[in-house]
């Protein structure tokens, strides 16, 4: 099955699993407005690819400013991601998906 981690945390939240509060965008336009409606000051902009890997390829990066997640959205729309599981060519990258930071407990 192929589906982007959007669309997974999507059927999770429907079914009553706890997930990230997430937004969708396809243009840097969006990102300061998504980075409002999620609230808090640190963000996870990650790429949307059918692929593994996407932090190792540089698709997943962490931000500590609304422009910080702009810059980030900017490096990454239009750009193909190499990562582990693709072809030299790498894959497109359409999508973002930005995220409230969490607190992880390791």
């Amino acid at each position: 099955m192929h589906i982007h981690e959007y669309q997974a945390k999507t059927l999770f939240s429907r079914n009553n699993i706890k997930t990230p509060k997430g937004v969708l965008i396809a243009n840097t336009k969006e990102a300061s407005k998504a980075c409002s409606e999620l609230g808090g000051g640190i963000w996870v902009v990650k790429a949307q690819v059918h692929a593994g890997g996407r932090g190792k390829g540089g698709g997943v990066i962490l931000c500590y400013d609304v422009e910080a997640v702009e810059n980030a959205c900017e490096k990454l729309l239009g750009s193909q991601l190499i990562t582990p599981q693709t072809d030299a060519k790498g894959l497109p990258v359409n999508q973002l998906l930005i995220e409230a930071g969490q607190n992880i407990k390791q």
